[in-house]
This record gives structure tokens, C-alpha cells and sequence, in this order.
């Protein structure tokens, strides 16, 4: 009898898993007729085996059925034969904790996170191993129960002070740094573990939503002064903190060299990939896929958000959708994903399917732009202004009133002359906060300029033009000259231009209706001789390229050198808010 059970033990323990897949059906079988060749303790670890078996091969659904035939089949047992001492758990011939935990791991797998908490949840409070506290506190969380998750975020902490995940877990449920950072005060002590109290200070600014620059000011300080430095782990906190602030070109230059650093990494990929993508780099985006790629079934989930933005890059839209349908179907809360989905519908004019992408994505991060961005485009597409109104209005509320959220509010009032006082007053005080956030000093020189005051609209525009020169500047002042009759200035404004962007067909277009060669060496102005700048110093968020008149896809829209929110006089004009 024991003999079997041995050899049955020796494949689960040599992880000889198709064996004992096969073994364990057929010695199961057998003893439904002869009873004598399993103890009822074999026979309820041979079950859960057999379901370890099948979760390590990936068969989930067929694992949940061994785990529960185990639990069963102890039930049954104890009920016909009573213990006549009082239950002692570490004495117990057939433990059902591991058990619990890994039928739990199956409905997870399986996408029934609620089944899988319940599960766990008939685990007794003083019996719950720390990896069962653990599972519980993530499903509440994902759940949205946040009492029970910070209970049981504060009892796996208590126990593994070094439990990052948890702390991380607390943060973001809104306990203070302070009183996360004293369950772990302990750790600060440990010789290699200094960098741990700058870690949970800086994720609980993170947390706060509202600020990012002091998240991002300390996890920087880790990166400058501590062992930490040049982490993996540190490079994309920083990236994504970056992402998070609407910061994609910075965001960019950390996430990428942590890459560098480990091309394997998961974690930052995605967001590394969106901003590969909106910052055209499209050449480095394909690089992220797998060397060995063949198809998509070929590599992991999350890489195939990467190859949606690779299929979308190269307007393969029913790909790219494919894909993205998948991913999100993997991972309901990446906003990546969702953000990608919306795009593609934009792309395809399937505009309320859109918004329906951008208002999940919204609901998981209202302080990202880009949801608010993508609804309020979908919105402005459909003729609906005033939902694109409250898409907007909503966005300055979520997000504090950022530079980025009053610009795309003020572009939409300044549709009707109605509201452009309404829109003067936002972009005056998007410019309060940020003076050279560029598309708030496009649109509010466009502003002055349609009142006939070319005055500030030039002085505006003069003073930017001198701290961080851009194609787009140059040609607004050239136009504005011409409007005054100041044809040298004009001349000299246009040239400027060409020496930032030497293909800008509107600028050339310019110069040959005043009947100008579009040669850039003949240029005279001192304006012209200041540093060129690749994309500008203009926030990353709306950073294009000088090709981006070409692009199809529908938040690269209307852009030259640098993405506009509105512009009713230059090429490109329209509603676009590029992102």
C-alpha cells in the first residue's frame, strides 16, 4: 500500500507532471474497487497531486476539479469518521491550507476572482499563512473592497516587514506614508536596505496623484545618491512617474534605460511602448519585440500590446485591434491596453466605441490626460459639443487643473465666440502655472490675434520664440508680420522657421506668396541663430514630428514640429488635441 503512494510522491516530487497526470487517473480508478491500496490520507494527497500536476501544465480547469475532489473528499471522510481528539491543524493528515491557496491560483487563472476570494476566505483568520493574507488583500483590492485590503495588507506587513508589494498596496489605498513607513522602521537598519524609507516616501507622493514632481524629485535622489542607483526597478518608477505627469520625453529616456538593462523586464514595457509610439519612434518600437518572434502566439501577453502598437504604427488596424481586444481581455485594468483599443477605434471612426475604451481607462487613472483627451476628441468627431464640454470640464476637476486639462478645455470654448473670454481666462491660467507650456501660448496668441491685438500676440510669442525657438513660433510671427505689413519682419520670421523645420510646406508656401525663395541660407534675422531644436522643449505629451501632417492616426493629427490644440489659420487646423 505504501509502496504505491511512494512512487506516486517520488514523480510529484521529481515534477515528472504528465506522469503523474496519467499514473494518479488510472491509480485512482483502481481504488474505487480496491479500497485497500490507498490510506484515505494517500488518497487525498494523490488528488491534490494529481491537481498540482495539472496546474503546473497549465490546465487549470481540470486542476480545479482535482483540488476540489480533494477538499471533497476530506469533508466526506471526516464526516463518517470523527476525530476523537480536538482538531489540531499542524497534526493533520490531510492539510487543505496549500491546498485552499492553490485553488485559488487555478480561479484566478481562470479569471473568477471572486470564487478565488471565497475560497480563501474559508481559511480560518489564525490559520492563514502570510501568502494567504497576502492573495486575500490583492483580490480586495481589485475588488475595491479597501477595508478588507488594508487589513490584510497591515497583517502580511506586520509579519514581512520587507513586504514591498504590501507597502506599495497600502500607499495606494490611501494610508500614509508615515504609518507604512513605521511597520517597516525596522529594515532601515539592515546593512543594503538605507534606500527603503526614500522608496515608500517617494511612492507615497506617487499615490497622492497630485504630486508627481516631489515623486519624482526623490526616487531621482535614489537614483543620484544611493546603492539603488541605476536599477531596473528605481529606472521605471522614475519613467512612469515621468508618464504619469504627462511627461513623455523624460518618461522615454528612463524607461528606455532601464531596458537597457534588462530587455526581459515587464514591468514599464507597455508604457515604454505608448511612448515609443507617440513620440514616433518607430523604429525602436519594434526593436521590443522578441528576436524569436514568429506570431503572436508565440509570446507573452504583454508583449502583445507591444505588437499592437507595431501593427498600429503601420496602420494595420484590424491587427493592431486583434490584439488589443486580447491584452485587455488578459489584463482588464492596463491602461495601456485600453488606451490603445480607443485609438484604434478612433482610427476606424468607431467613435462611441471609443469612448467606451478611453472612459474605462479614465475610471481606472483619472489623472492621466490621455482618457479625457481621447473622449473629448471621440466627442468633437460625433458633433456632441457639449459632452466634449464636460468631457473637458471634468478633466480639469480630476486632474487639479494641470496646464494640460485647462488648454484642452479652452480649446473647445474657443469654438464659439460665445465662450472666448471663458478660454482666455483658462489659458492665462494654464500660463500662471507652466509660461511655457507651448499650446496654451499657440492658442492664446490666436486668441489676441483674432481681437486684433497684435501687440501681446507677437510679444507672447517673441519671448518664447527667444527661450525655446520651434518651427511653429517662427511661422506665427511671420504671419502676424504679414497682417501688420512688416513684410521684412515677416521675411525674417519665415526664414527662422525653414532653419528649424527646412520641409514645412506652410512656411514655403508662405515665402513664395511674397514672392520669397524657400532658401533657408538667405535668412537674416538674429532670431534665427539660436540653438535648433529637434520636437522643442513643448511638452512631451503633445510632442510630434515634422511629418506628422502625413499620419493617419487620430491623436497625431495637425501637427508640424509641435502638436497644436486648435489653429484656425495654419495647416492642419481643426479640433485636434494631438497627445
Amino acid at each position: 500500500m505504501s509502496m504505491l503512494f511512494d512512487q506516486i510522491k517520488l514523480l510529484h516530487s521529481q515534477k515528472l507532471h504528465s506522469n503523474v497526470v496519467k499514473v494518479a487517473e488510472m491509480v485512482l480508478k483502481v481504488s474505487e474497487h480496491t479500497t485497500d491500496i490507498l490510506t484515505a490520507p494517500h488518497k487525498f494527497r494523490v488528488l491534490a497531486y494529481q491537481g498540482d500536476a495539472h496546474y503546473f501544465l497549465g490546465n487549470y480547469r481540470q486542476a480545479e476539479a482535482a483540488y476540489v475532489t480533494a477538499l471533497t473528499f476530506k469533508e466526506a471522510w471526516f464526516s463518517a469518521n470523527p476525530p476523537q481528539t480536538p482538531y489540531d491543524g499542524a497534526k493533520d493528515p490531510m492539510p487543505v491550507l496549500d491546498i485552499k491557496y492553490q485553488l485559488h491560483l487555478c480561479l484566478v487563472k481562470l479569471k473568477d476572482n471572486k470564487k478565488a476570494l471565497s475560497v480563501l476566505q474559508t481559511v480560518p483568520s489564525k490559520q492563514r499563512k502570510t501568502k494567504i493574507n497576502m492573495a486575500i488583500a490583492k483580490l480586495n483590492h481589485q475588488m475595491g473592497n479597501i477595508v478588507h485590503a488594508v487589513t490584510a495588507y497591515n497583517k502580511v506587513l506586520k509579519e514581512c516587514p520587507l513586504a514591498i508589494e504590501a507597502a506599495e498596496g497600502l500607499l495606494s489605498l490611501g494610508v500614509k506614508g508615515t504609518e507604512v513607513n513605521a511597520m517597516m522602521l525596522e529594515m532601515v537598519g539592515i546593512n543594503g536596505l538605507e534606500w527603503i524609507s526614500g522608496w515608500i516616501k517617494a511612492h507615497a507622493y506617487l499615490f497622492q496623484q497630485t504630486e508627481y514632481p516631489a515623486a519624482i524629485n526623490t526616487l531621482k535622489q535614489l537614483d543620484d545618491n544611493s546603492p539603488l542607483c541605476n536599477s531596473n526597478r528605481l529606472l521605471v518608477a522614475i519613467g512612469k512617474s515621468y508618464y504619469f505627469y504627462g511627461d513623455r520625453k523624460n518618461a522615454l529616456i528612463y524607461l528606455q534605460r532601464a531596458y537597457r538593462l534588462n530587455p526581459l523586464m515587464q514591468d514599464g514595457l507597455c508604457t515604454l511602448a505608448m511612448c515609443l509610439y507617440m513620440e514616433k519612434h518607430n523604429r525602436d518600437l519594434e526593436k521590443l519585440l522578441p528576436t524569436s518572434y514568429t506570431d503572436e502566439s508565440s509570446i507573452d501577453s504583454h508583449m502583445w500590446i507591444v505588437l499592437a502598437f507595431v501593427c498600429y504604427s503601420n496602420s494595420n488596424y484590424s491587427k493592431a485591434l486583434c490584439l488589443a481586444q486580447k491584452a485587455c481581455s488578459v489584463d482588464q485594468k492596463n491602461i495601456e491596453a485600453l488606451l490603445l483599443h480607443g485609438m484604434i477605434l478612433t482610427s476606424m471612426k468607431k467613435y462611441s466605441d471609443a469612448i467606451l475604451q478611453f472612459r474605462k481607462a479614465n475610471d481606472i487613472a483619472s489623472y492621466l490626460f490621455d482618457p479625457h483627451k481621447g473622449m473629448v476628441d471621440c466627442y468633437i468627431a460625433l458633433h456632441k459639443m457639449r459632452n466634449a464640454v464636460t468631457a473637458a470640464s471634468n478633466c480639469c476637476k480630476q486632474m487639479n487643473n494641470h496646464p494640460k486639462a485647462l488648454t484642452l478645455y479652452a480649446s473647445i470654448l474657443m469654438k464659439d465666440p460665445m465662450t472666448i473670454g471663458k478660454a482666455k481666462i483658462l489659458l492665462e491660467r494654464a500660463l500662471n502655472v507652466d509660461e511655457y507650456y507651448l499650446p496654451a501660448i499657440y492658442m492664446i496668441a490666436q486668441i489676441f490675434e483674432q481681437e486684433g491685438n497684435f501687440s501681446p500676440a507677437v510679444a507672447v510669442l517673441h519671448k518664447q520664440a527667444l527661450d525655446q525657438p520651434t518651427c511653429r513660433l517662427y511661422q506665427m510671427l511671420g504671419d502676424l508680420s504679414v497682417k501688420q505689413n512688416q513684410l521684412e519682419k515677416a521675411f525674417d520670421f519665415y526664414y527662422s522657421a525653414l532653419n528649424l523645420d527646412p520641409n514645412n510646406k506652410r512656411v514655403m508656401e508662405s515665402l513664395e506668396s511674397l514672392g520669397k525663395p524657400c532658401n533657408t541660407s538667405t535668412a537674416t534675422s538674429a532670431d534665427s541663430t539660436g540653438p535648433v531644436l529637434n520636437g522643442s522643449l513643448l511638452d512631451a505629451t503633445f510632442s510630434g514630428v515634422n511629418n506628422a501632417e502625413n499620419e493617419s492616426t487620430p491623436f497625431n493629427n495637425a501637427v508640424h514640429e509641435e502638436d497644436t490644440f486648435m489653429d484656425s489659420d495654419h495647416e492642419g487646423s481643426g479640433s485636434d488635441i494631438s497627445i
